[in-house]
């Protein structure tokens, strides 16, 4: 049986839903103003959903935005060990849009494997902080253990031209049992259409 979260929670929710979309609107405007500066490389936006099951699944949607930043020069790196010494850094936020849902916002570090010129692969690992039940309150949705989790995420993305790309994404972010409680974790799958600059 799953029940609501409380109203307590579900406020909780709403200001966090609304600081994030606060601060996407202030990232969105930014980026027009700073990317001629440099400042991003990459912009991302999409949605994904849970593939968590039982107690883990949450349900609805997560809008996302991910902002790639490149100061290590990733793009000019040469051989393997170049790639993996010099990653992108990212940062971004995932907002839910059912009360069993969980909001995060997250950073990390990014490295890209070109395949063809068209195609590409990614590995993304970090830490997410999040607004999600730390433990077992007899609500629905998974229960993390403790707010700052360990996220790591794959995508396989195809370049349309030297701007614009799509790409489908795996993401997991867990308390690896280092926290005193539960460790559901939070499992989604979705797409991403991004704008490199």
């Amino acid at each position: 049986m799953t029940h609501p979260r409380s109203s307590a929670g579900q406020g909780k929710l709403s200001q966090f839903a609304v600081a994030l979309l606060f601060t996407t609107g202030l990232a969105a405007g930014a980026s027009q103003a700073k990317a001629a500066e440099g400042i991003f490389d990459e912009m991302r936006f999409g949605a994904t959903t849970s593939i968590g099951d039982g107690d883990n699944h949450e349900s609805g949607v997560f809008p996302s935005f991910t902002i790639f930043f490149d100061p290590l020069g990733a793009d000019s790196a040469t051989g393997i060990a170049e790639k993996i010494l010099r990653p992108r850094i990212h940062a971004g936020a995932s907002i839910a849009t059912s009360s069993s849902g969980v909001n995060e916002i997250y950073g990390g570090f990014s490295w890209d494997a070109e395949l063809t010129d068209r195609l590409f692969l990614e590995l993304g690992a970090g830490a997410t902080v999040h607004d999600g039940d730390l433990n077992d309150d007899g609500t629905s949705g998974p229960k993390l253990g403790c707010r700052l989790l360990f996220r790591e995420y794959a995508a396989a993305g195809y370049r349309f031209d030297d701007h614009w790309n799509l790409s489908a994404t795996v993401e997991h972010a867990s308390n690896a049992n280092l926290c005193n409680g539960p460790n559901d974790g939070l499992t989604r799958a979705g797409l991403m259409l991004g704008y490199k600059f």
